[in-house]
């Protein structure tokens, strides 16, 4: 008999009288994996965090949480286990429904909140210095796991995602997937009734991606977990949930089988739109046998570029692909003047003249940077200062109010926002937006600084499709009218195909193929029938 687990009932939330959720009702059973599909700035987050128990309380409704609970002792576990002897006093666990944000129930919300864990969207929270190991043994120090046994129980939760190969190795050393993986382990650490990932695979390659659904499916069928997820992505709602409901604008607009949500999510949006073609102007960039290599204590010499040779011309959209830890974001490091390469040469036009980033100097590279823009995955903005704020900060200059208003509504445009939004945002905290908005001021931020190359690193990771196709073709207006040149690093494959010029593939540091995105794509099918 399936148990329910979370029941949501008539829940609301407003911020400053602004309606965020909007009278939702659904239950998920215990052991279910939930997922969640919509829009950027649906509702999805703020509809994880209130479960989760994170922020403030929902403004109306109630979320209750189906447990068993010891009368004695105040010991809680799952519905399935009412009427068995309590683990800790021996008395016997009584089924109890648990009005979770109830002024009077904040203690028993507090023991409720240490078996659940979360996963949140863009960043790894690691212990970016510490080992693998260390980290996990970090997180069972903060639930007090008895120390003579926390060795042993940190290698088997890291032998569960599959990582005794990378057990000794320094956390920031590991790839994304890798990190990712590192996550989980240290979140069922915790021994978790539900677990909450907020977009936990947007920046990860397809392949990776799928690894990781995979590790948190067996996690929850191994540890008779559920998981609640959220993602703009229809394949990880169809690979992973058991049951989906799809958001829009705060109200659930259809619930039910993974598929017939993902297919109603995706009813008005076309892919593939028509690229207006580019007429590819000078060499902009020239990089001939760039290398970057350094030492690792665990792992040796690692080559993470290793004698790549390519050129990007002025007014291309060009892309750089590959699996998690193929090189790319190192790459583009190496052109934006963050990093030095070991070796090699990194060649950007400015006016007439070349600069070579691999040298220091206000003349070489420091001439150069104030030209070129990055977009990091992990991306910040000033969490006290509205949208206005971190987008004219971000250039610099003091700018008369009506001067300043007019570029950032020009530069929102360019990143996504359609005008009603722009007049809305602008006053804005970064805390009111959704992820998927941060993230579009986070590109405004780049653009607003008239850069001529922009190197984007992972830009859709937590878009959907419908927020894709309008970032997509503000890239394409920025180039026409701005006439700047992008560089994409991505995993998306779907927006490689519909916007890059040319696409460099890259494994294991080195560039294995450059073309057209269908040759790139072809060459990728072609190494995986081949491996």
């Amino acid at each position: 008999m399936t148990h329910p687990f979370i029941t949501v009932k008539n829940l609301s939330k407003e911020f400053d009288g602004v309606k965020v959720l909007d009278n939702i009702s659904f239950e998920i059973p215990e052991g279910d994996i939930m997922g969640i599909i919509g829009r950027s700035g649906s509702g999805k987050t703020v509809l994880m965090h209130l479960m989760r128990g994170v922020d403030e309380s929902p403004t109306t409704g109630s979320i209750l949480y189906h447990l068993s609970e010891c009368p004695k002792c105040g010991y809680i576990s799952r519905r399935s286990a009412a009427g068995n002897p309590c683990p800790a006093c021996n008395s016997k666990l009584e089924p109890q429904d648990i009005d979770f944000w109830a002024p009077e129930n904040e203690e028993r919300k507090s023991r409720i909140m240490r078996h659940t864990a979360i996963m949140f969207q863009r960043t790894f929270a690691l212990y970016g210095d510490d080992r693998v190991i260390e980290n996990v043994l970090h997180a069972l120090d903060d639930i007090e796991y008895p120390q003579e046994k926390a060795i042993n129980r940190a290698a088997e939760l890291i032998d569960q995602v599959r990582l005794s190969h990378r057990m000794m190795h320094i956390a920031r050393d590991l790839s994304g997937g890798e990190k990712q993986r590192v996550v989980l382990a240290r979140q069922l650490a915790k021994e978790p009734f539900v677990l909450f990932a907020d977009e936990p695979t947007g920046t990860l390659d397809p392949e990776t991606a799928l690894v990781v659904h995979r590790m948190l499916k067996a996690a929850a069928e191994n540890n008779s977990m559920g998981i609640v997820v959220t993602s703009h992505f229809s394949n990880v709602i169809e690979d992973m949930a058991d049951k989906a409901l799809l958001l829009e604008e705060g109200r659930i607009e259809k619930i039910g089988s993974p598929r017939d949500v993902v297919n109603h999510f995706l009813k008005d949006y076309e892919n593939g739109l028509e690229k207006s073609e580019c007429e590819p102007g000078e060499n902009l960039i020239v990089a001939r046998d760039v290398a970057k290599r350094y030492m690792s204590p665990d792992r040796g010499l690692i080559r993470a570029v290793n004698g790549v040779s390519f050129d990007v011309k002025t007014g291309e959209i060009f892309g750089i692909i590959g699996k998690s830890g193929a090189g790319k974001t190192t790459l583009s490091r190496i052109m934006a003047g963050i990093i030095e390469p070991t070796d090699g040469e990194m060649n950007v036009r400015i006016g007439e003249e070349w600069v070579d980033m691999t040298k220091p100097g206000i003349n070489q590279r420091g001439r150069a940077k104030c030209y070129i823009g990055l977009l990091h995955q992990e991306y910040d903005l000033y969490p006290h200062r509205n949208v206005l704020d971190n987008l004219t900060d971000a250039i610099g200059l003091e700018f008369p109010k009506e001067l300043a208003m007019h570029k950032a509504m020009i530069t929102l445009k360019m990143a996504g926002f359609n005008g009603e939004k722009c007049n809305k945002v602008l006053s804005q905290y970064p805390s009111e937006l959704s992820e998927g908005e941060r993230h579009r001021v986070a590109l405004a931020q780049v653009l607003i600084r008239e850069p001529r190359m922009v190197i984007l690193d992972e830009p859709t990771g937590t878009m959907d499709p419908i927020t894709k196709k309008d970032v997509r073709q503000s890239i394409l207006n920025a180039r026409e009218e701005m006439e700047e040149t992008f560089i994409l690093v991505s995993h998306d494959m779907d927006f490689v195909r519909d916007i890059c010029d040319r696409v460099a593939l890259m494994k294991g540091g080195k560039i294995v193929s450059i073309g057209t995105p269908k040759e790139a794509l072809a060459a990728i099918e072609t190494r995986e029938k081949a491996a």
